[in-house]
């Protein structure tokens, strides 16, 4: 009878530990996703792009006015500037860049440069082209262009 007894309070008694354990293997199943999860953030996320050039400006290059004879019959007359960085040696001969805008701005109607966005995005769009024929052994030597002159006839 006393062993039955005992077997009783063993079977009533609750189970020591019961929530505890689980509480633990929730909290290591969690730091577990956690850390996993970080890591593969840092293994899978884009790595940061090469450190941007910062360009030292250098001096500034004014060019001849330029007459364009438009798409539609119509005429530009373009006068730039250029922004050379301190990587250029000399100041920059300006015929790349007139060479660079007669290219892109014979082709085109006198609408598309009337409006503000027009001329900007075809600026931005000559700025590209510019930088490119300027740039030596991967050192750009023009960082910017200027419109001082822009009247369409």
């Amino acid at each position: 009878m006393a062993k039955d007894e005992k077997d009783k309070a063993t079977e009533e008694a609750p189970k020591k530990g019961g929530k505890k354990k689980l509480i633990m293997i929730l909290a290591i199943v969690l730091v577990a996703l956690g850390g996993g999860g970080y890591g593969g953030y840092l293994m899978f996320a884009p790595k940061p792009a090469a450190a941007v050039e910062k360009l030292v400006a250098g001096v500034v290059v004014p060019l001849d006015a330029v007459t364009i004879n438009l798409a539609d019959g119509h005429y530009l007359k373009l006068k730039m500037t250029l922004q050379a960085t301190d990587k250029a040696a000399e100041a920059p001969d300006g015929s790349k860049a007139l060479d660079a805008a007669i290219s892109l701005f014979s082709n085109m109607d006198s609408k598309e440069l009337l409006t503000n966005e027009g001329r900007e995005k075809y600026k931005t769009q000559l700025k590209e082209k510019v930088i490119v024929a300027y740039t030596v052994s991967k050192e750009k030597e023009i960082m910017d262009v200027y419109y001082t002159t822009f009247v369409i006839q």
